[in-house]
């Protein structure tokens, strides 16, 4: 069931929501890396990590599913938001050299047409980076977040959907340790938690957060050739006799 962009926005405007942006951005930023140049596009609601972003690259968008609604952004200036199917979205083949997929995959009926879809208007070369919900988290489990709505997935499950869409894992982090608590203990200590978690690579962590890139071919499995039989007849071609030769 996909969140309506109402209470998204209300939940990145809460304290909670606030840390979890923090923690959550620290990993999109480091592997979005230098933008400068390159058009972005954010699919889901993304807007939150975009704000970075927006003056160094060459165009950033944001991109919202018609299942959730679709707010302005940003708040001032022309609009950069727009409303879209995720499976046919409008824009044409490779146009866009980074995708951030937030709130998108765990919200959508079909996974795969959305990584399609992806692959489509990503450059070649161009790279995603994604936040999914991670099964074993907390955050999956606790439907007052937005990360508590949807489909979560395991490592190797999302390793999976990947493969099968033409995408190569090339980074993987975790992050949200912190408890989703409201509270003012766990919300002081939101940087203690993740870096005990990460330190220790605990399990439970809210959300995988992985960079992909697009590939151009799908691997082909070789079988390697089946040795001779030893007593195997072999055909040796003869010239062909040449007319009025001796």
């Amino acid at each position: 069931m996909s969140l309506d962009v109402t209470e998204l926005r209300a939940f990145y405007a809460s304290p909670l929501g606030e840390v979890a942006q923090r923690l959550v951005g620290r990993s999109v930023h480091r592997m979005l890396g230098s933008v400068s140049g390159l058009r972005v596009m954010g699919l889901g609601y993304a807007v939150p990590y975009l704000g970075p972003v927006r003056h160094a690259a060459e165009r950033t968008l944001a991109f919202m599913p018609a299942t959730q609604g679709v707010t302005n952004w940003p708040v001032s200036g022309r609009s950069a938001s727009c409303l879209v199917d995720p499976t046919m979205m409008p824009l044409p083949d490779a146009a866009v050299d980074r995708v951030l997929l937030i709130h998108a995959v765990e919200a959508v009926e079909s996974p795969a047409e959305l990584m399609q879809e992806v692959w489509r208007v990503l450059t070649p070369g161009g790279r995603l980076i994604m936040a999914v919900p991670n099964r074993r988290g907390l955050w999956a489990r606790r439907d007052a977040t937005p990360f508590g709505h949807g489909q979560p997935y395991s490592r190797s499950q999302l390793g999976r959907l990947m493969r099968e869409t033409l995408f190569a894992p090339e980074d993987w982090a975790e992050t949200l340790y912190v408890p989703p608590v409201e509270g003012w203990l766990t919300l002081r200590t939101a940087s203690a938690w993740e870096r005990v978690g990460t330190g220790l690579s605990l399990p439970f962590a809210g959300l995988h957060v992985v960079e992909a890139g697009k590939q151009l071919h799908r691997p082909v499995a070789v079988h390697a050739r089946k040795a001779a039989r030893l007593g195997a007849r072999v055909l040796v071609p003869v010239p062909a006799p040449v007319p009025g030769g001796a």
